[in-house]
């Protein structure tokens, strides 16, 4: 069975001897089993999409997150699944004291982030809040905080998921809360990486690859695609999701350290955007999205990696535009060239200006005198 987007055709092929392969195949429009053609070479995913041996250090901390995060679903069934009235209005309370300020996130001003910050921050303090005429605090159930970590955790990466992708400048208020709760409470970290890295591994940087007598549907889901009756969703959308997401770890890592931490180190610092870049180049590209998160993570992270690296990031960057796009071309096919003349524009910029410029909608130190 072939799997259809709107501009190309898609299909993984699980069965034996084939496991793990992936074919890219060009729509020639009439949507039959013989339309398709093959606009390349059917190759292992592990091949066209990186590196993925199970030892590896991403993999093995992509793991660790999944199962904190499987660990932390099961651990919250009891409560999500109690139906005494009094535990679900609780619940529905304590659901929309976490989600309305998430909400509220703007590049309004400083000020107006630091209400938002500091009203999450209470409410996983265990201080109680009014959530419209009602006041709540995670201590009214034994997993009242476990549950709202969880939930801020998964407003935080669906706010870049859903808006960042197309309204890039949303990012950097959402990375501002986001350091600033991660500091104060270090277990919204760990739960909001495992849910950035659930829908989009790339970050880990993990590559995944279909298993032996996995459906198609279910190929496509631990590769990041959505899939809805039937179809995969359309290439454009799933590459401005994966844009989002990268988007908004590059701002995380690139954040200044929150004026709070007194002399503790950032969360979740620049030291982890480099060794992202690092494992990055060190796998084999996988058309479409390697370049998208690529131009995604170095628009947003570049200048202030360029700032605390210096010439270290500049001979990375060298190596980037001569050695690896080559390759990201080589496994791409003239439907899937858009991203990569992107990012090697970006990067061509770059070196004629040698500086990269700060990503627009950054926020100044102006932004937090307001």
């Amino acid at each position: 069975m072939w799997i259809h987007s709107e501009n190309v055709i898609l299909e993984i092929i699980t069965e034996e001897p084939w496991s793990g392969v992936v074919c890219c195949l060009q729509n020639s429009g009439d949507g039959g089993e013989d339309a398709p053609r093959l606009a390349r070479e059917c190759e292992p995913l592990e091949q066209a999409g990186g590196d993925w041996a199970e030892d590896s250090v991403p993999q093995r901390r992509h793991q660790e997150l999944q199962r904190h995060l499987a660990e932390t679903v099961e651990r919250l069934k009891e409560l999500n699944g109690n139906q005494d009235l009094k535990t679900k209005v609780m619940k529905f309370e304590l659901a929309k004291a976490s989600s309305m300020p998430i909400n509220q996130i703007s590049n309004t001003s400083g000020s107006h982030l630091r209400v938002i910050t500091g009203k999450l921050d209470l409410l996983l303090s265990g201080t109680a809040v009014v959530s419209g005429t009602r006041s709540t605090s995670v201590s009214d159930h034994p997993q009242g905080l476990l549950y709202v970590l969880h939930r801020v955790a998964e407003r935080l990466v669906k706010q870049s998921e859903e808006e960042v992708g197309w309204n890039h400048a949303a990012v950097f208020p959402i990375a501002a809360v986001t350091v600033e709760l991660w500091h104060r409470h270090p277990a919204l970290g760990e739960l909001l990486l495992a849910h950035l890295l659930s829908k989009c591994p790339y970050m880990g940087p993990v590559f995944p690859r279909p298993t032996p007598g996995q459906s198609q549907e279910d190929a496509f889901r631990i590769l990041g695609y959505r899939f809805e009756d039937g179809r995969v969703e359309n290439e454009d959308l799933f590459l401005q999701r994966m844009s989002g997401m990268a988007r908004m770890y590059a701002a995380i890592i690139s954040a200044p350290v929150p004026p709070s931490s007194g002399n503790k180190s950032h969360p979740h610092g620049m030291s982890h955007g480099w060794t992202w870049l690092m494992q990055v180049l060190d796998m084999e590209p996988m058309a479409n999205v390697t370049p998208t998160v690529l131009f995604s993570f170095l628009e947003v992270a570049g200048n202030a990696m360029a700032i605390e690296y210096g010439d270290q990031l500049w001979e990375l960057l060298d190596g980037l535009r001569k050695e690896y796009i080559p390759r990201i071309e080589k496994v791409s096919i003239p439907q899937q060239m858009g991203t990569v003349v992107r990012l090697r524009l970006f990067l061509e910029d770059c070196f004629v200006n040698r500086e990269i410029p700060l990503p627009s909608g950054h926020l100044s130190e102006e932004f937090w005198k307001a």
